[in-house]
């Protein structure tokens, strides 16, 4: 039986990308980014590879749902071990005759994420990762740990844009960028696109064609493994493109720039405990056009979409310090806009809006109509036919541009965002644009003004300026 094992395994011809993937020894290696690249063939190989190369190795391979894992993993293996390892339906594993296991697993709420505590695996590897939430993935790897010296624990993850990991996913093995105890030398990504995937390429060659079909964003993502835009998104118009900001064209993220005194200033604000709370300010210049000029985004460093706990009192006065001291908003008369809900009463019959006011931050009610309010955005972050957008976001906001292009859509509602996600900032976003309707066509000016700060005195010079 292993002889046929090898013979299958001598003749399967992996492409260079799979090869790169099958090589990988560091502690967490993502393979993938585009559809058709080969993902789920390679990730049973090298687990496959793994188990027959090391004795008594445990390994944990996870999809979202229990249809998925069977469909994708547990039938496909069936057939390619030809019994070489055996099948206990009971746990879920293929064993070795050296030992090894490979457990399949499913994780699909937070009730599954518990079936993972106190286990101990050498290997644990997530196709389509980023169906997976952060939470999730975290508290399943707390399980990657061994005693052996022979081999170091690993994760693979096979992975396409899109999801609820999208943005933990993107942050590791996209943007590198890491926090805490995260190490760039333990994280590996492989690009892998449909052009990689020979047999595929070979076998359905229309399958390019299918990709090449499909609506520009969702083409972008799944046939060039685009980070930035992917399916389900709810604001696929976004383009962070800054090095445009001489022309403004074809962008939302601009430089920042000193705000006139006679631009108005809103600020709309979200409350937050557990979770953050958000407070943006925005500059409306003489043609409606809104600028988002600062953020301050109450999130524990390092940890997304967790609140820093600060008391109404402690948020009213980070609120008037900024605004007393701040080049941005210092002299400017600013109006201010938020949830309606902060004007219920607490648990001491008073209301957060009637605490901030003793402080004298006073707020109007937002117009919290959640279905128009979201259409609003996508008015504003429209295009027009010279590629200028009715709403710019200085490069300063940048937990505004981390979070806005995540946002996907409410699974039950379909034309809603998904309020389970960190959408606080996006919130303070609608309820500015909900205070400044605008029709669903961006309008297009005769001669449409291009500030540039470098053009003469007149125009204000740019600067940035962090809180």
């Amino acid at each position: 039986m292993e002889a046929q094992i090898f013979e299958k395994l001598r003749h399967e011809v992996p492409n260079p990308k799979q090869v790169e993937f099958f090589k990988s020894r560091a502690r967490h290696t993502a393979y993938g980014g585009a559809r058709g690249g080969g993902k789920s063939w390679a990730l049973r190989r090298k687990l496959v590879m793994l188990c027959m190369r090391y004795d008594g190795l445990k390994c944990l391979l996870l999809r979202r749902t229990i249809t998925d894992l069977r469909d994708n993993h547990i039938i496909p293996l069936t057939a390619e071990l030809f019994g070489y390892a055996k099948f206990q339906p009971d746990q879920r594993a293929f064993v070795f005759p050296n030992g090894s296991r490979l457990v399949l697993g499913y994780c699909d709420n937070d009730n599954d994420v518990q079936h993972y505590q106190g286990q101990e695996y050498d290997v644990i590897a997530f196709d389509e990762a980023t169906q997976f939430r952060e939470d999730w993935i975290r508290f399943i790897l707390s399980s990657l740990r061994s005693t052996r010296t022979d081999f170091s624990p690993r994760a693979y993850y096979t992975c396409n844009p899109g999801g609820p990991g999208h943005t933990y996913i993107k942050r590791l093995f996209v943007d590198r960028n890491y926090i805490n105890d995260e190490k760039p030398e333990d994280y590996v990504f492989i690009p892998a696109k449909v052009y990689d995937n020979k047999i595929l390429m070979d076998a359905n060659p229309d399958y390019i064609n299918l990709l090449k079909a499909l609506p520009a964003n969702i083409r972008k993502a799944h046939l060039e493994g685009d980070w930035n835009v992917y399916t389900g998104q709810v604001f696929s118009e976004f383009r962070n493109d800054v090095e445009h900001y001489i022309d403004r064209v074809n962008t939302h993220v601009i430089e920042p720039f000193d705000v006139p005194k006679y631009w108005r200033i809103y600020r709309s604000f979200d409350w937050g405990y557990s979770k953050p709370f958000a407070v943006t300010y925005w500059a409306v210049d003489g043609d409606a056009r809104l600028y988002e000029i600062l953020e301050i985004y109450g999130c524990v460093p390092g940890s997304p979409d967790t609140g820093v706990q600060y008391d109404v009192k402690k948020i009213a006065r980070t609120i008037k310090d900024a605004e007393a001291t701040h080049p941005y908003l210092k002299g400017h008369e600013i109006r201010g806009i938020a949830d309606p809900a902060i004007w219920q009463a607490e648990s001491n019959g008073t209301s957060i809006a009637e605490t901030m006011e003793k402080d004298g931050i006073y707020f109007d009610e937002a117009d919290n109509t959640r279905i128009p309010s979201i259409q609003q955005v996508h008015y504003r972050l429209a295009f027009d036919k010279n590629g200028i957008p009715m709403m710019y976001i200085f490069k300063n906001c940048r937990d505004t541009i981390r979070t806005l292009p995540t946002l996907t859509y409410d699974p039950t509602k379909v034309e809603d965002v998904d309020t389970k996600q960190e959408d606080h900032l996006f919130d303070t976003m609608r309820y500015v644009c909900a205070a400044n309707p605008i029709s669903s066509v961006a309008p297009v000016p005769d001669k449409i003004k291009v500030y540039n700060p470098l053009d003469d005195d007149d125009v204000p010079r740019r600067r940035m300026i962090y809180l």
